[in-house]
């Protein structure tokens, strides 16, 4: 080829030629189309379980929500806050409505990040919420708090499973429940799972308490 060194093969560039309109966008394969899926004639939907939904917003089902929150606007003032931790403060709870961890810790809104799941357990997406929240938001101390009587801390793995699909024909054997035998062991490995990830900062402070539903008391837990 001219202009090329005896013995060298010249290499076809993979960079996209930048046109008048930027750079030309790659072709999708079939398995990528953006057009809706379509099933084949013979393929009965409803056995096959293929949910089908109404794109329109549920407004009747959340009739009550919505009034209130139009009351909630009525009187609506902007507290301008910057959505930092005001108190430094990073709260993971279970989300039992019994609790209401801004009362419970004599908090206010914008000073502390809350995160709820089933358990109060320290799983994959809480350390993602916590590294983000650490270093973008001003996050310094965490509290992991669990409750008393929580629906996690009373039955096996297995019978969760077995009950949902007794009394709702559902398997859900491939979800990890992550449920609570012993509720201060599994809190105890929540707080070593948060004080040890390596993408938090090593000064995060962290502390484990568990919260009684009927006194209210907060009663913190030495690991």
């Amino acid at each position: 080829v001219p202009g090329t060194r005896p013995g060298k093969q010249r290499v076809r560039s993979r960079t996209p030629v930048r046109g008048s309109r930027g750079l030309s966008r790659p072709r999708l394969p079939a398995r990528l189309s953006t057009q809706p899926l379509s099933y084949p004639g013979n393929v009965n939907q409803e056995q096959a379980k293929i949910r089908q939904f109404d794109d329109q917003f549920p407004s009747d089902a959340f009739s009550d929500v919505l009034a209130a929150n139009q009351e909630f606007v009525a009187d609506f003032q902007d507290s301008h806050l910057t959505g930092r931790a005001a108190k430094e403060l990073a709260v993971v709870t279970c989300m039992d409505s019994r609790i209401n961890p801004l009362a419970v810790l004599g908090m206010n809104e914008g000073d502390v990040k809350i995160l709820r799941n089933a358990g109060a357990r320290v799983t994959d997406d809480v350390l993602r919420t916590l590294v983000l929240a650490s270093y973008l938001l001003n996050v310094k101390r965490v509290l992991v708090m669990p409750h008393t009587e929580c629906k996690m801390a009373s039955a096996t793995e297995d019978q969760i499973h077995e009950a949902i699909a007794a009394d709702y024909g559902v398997d859900i054997r491939s979800i990890e429940i992550r449920v609570v035998e012993d509720q201060r062991e599994a809190l105890k490995r929540d707080v070593m799972r948060i004080r040890s990830y390596p993408f938090l900062p090593e000064d995060l402070v962290v502390g484990g308490a568990i919260y009684d539903v009927h006194t209210g008391q907060v009663a913190p837990q030495d690991f």
